[in-house]
């Protein structure tokens, strides 16, 4: 079966699939909190690389919950997943949380299907829709237990509205869904925090790039990516203005 799904098809199935086994783990009530995110991060994660490895056996496979042997360094397919995105907020029973599966090709994030299964969505890079409009006054998703201070900033010079949010998943596709304009991160994060979220944008017509302009490069060694920022072409420049200001 998933042979024959394209690419798009796969990540959108795998990352709604999850999402469906981690409701089902924190609807069991047989875990305490503080052990709730670790179940769920483990059931997830045993399920994407199994069906993964399974479905894509020649592509190579990073996962945050998945020690990283080297060997996808030499692939030109690479499939990035995050099982949990936002830990913290799945545990506490929220919504602003995620699944994120992409595929970056040659260093891109290319395909990639975000789940918010406390919503009921699936965002898919293989089926985008119009972006809305900015909204007036400008508003920018932000972390609602570390706001970075660059973000804060931006947001005063452009007189911006901050919303609070929990994953990056979740702030990314607040964007894509037009209920947030700008999305700026400078805290750090790590390649599956963003290659998922940023595949879904840029599909949706958005503008993806580190906080200085410069492209996003998946598939490093170093898994480290520290910035990000999602937002409308047109904000572009007025947000790397506030950036320099």
């Amino acid at each position: 079966m998933s042979g024959a799904m394209t690419d798009g098809e796969l990540a959108a199935h795998l990352a709604e699939t999850a999402g469906r086994l981690l409701l089902e783990v924190r609807r069991s009530g047989v875990f305490s909190p503080g052990a709730l995110g670790k179940a769920g991060d483990e059931t997830a994660n045993a399920f994407l690389v199994h069906a993964l490895q399974d479905a894509r056996p020649d592509d190579g496979l990073l996962s945050e919950e998945r020690k990283c042997d080297g060997t996808r360094n030499a692939m030109s397919r690479v499939w990035i997943v995050d099982p949990v995105d936002g830990t913290r907020e799945y545990g506490e029973a929220r919504d602003d949380w995620a699944v994120h599966v992409a595929l970056a090709i040659d260093g891109v994030a290319t395909v990639g299907a975000v789940a918010l299964p406390g919503l009921g969505l699936v965002l898919r890079s293989d089926r985008p829709v119009p972006v809305p409009p900015p909204g007036y006054p400008l508003r920018m998703v932000v972390s609602r237990t570390r706001p970075a201070p660059e973000a804060v900033k931006v947001a005063e010079v452009l007189g911006a509205t901050l919303i609070p949010m929990g994953s990056a998943g979740a702030k990314a596709m607040a964007v894509v869904r037009g209920e947030a304009d700008i999305y700026l991160h400078s805290g750090g994060q790590y390649e599956w925090d963003s290659a998922a979220p940023v595949a879904v944008a840029a599909a949706f017509g958005l503008h993806c790039s580190r906080i200085d302009g410069s492209p996003l490069v998946y598939n490093c060694r170093d898994v480290y990516m520290p910035d990000l920022l999602i937002c409308p072409v047109a904000l572009r420049g007025r947000v790397m203005a506030a950036m320099k200001a």
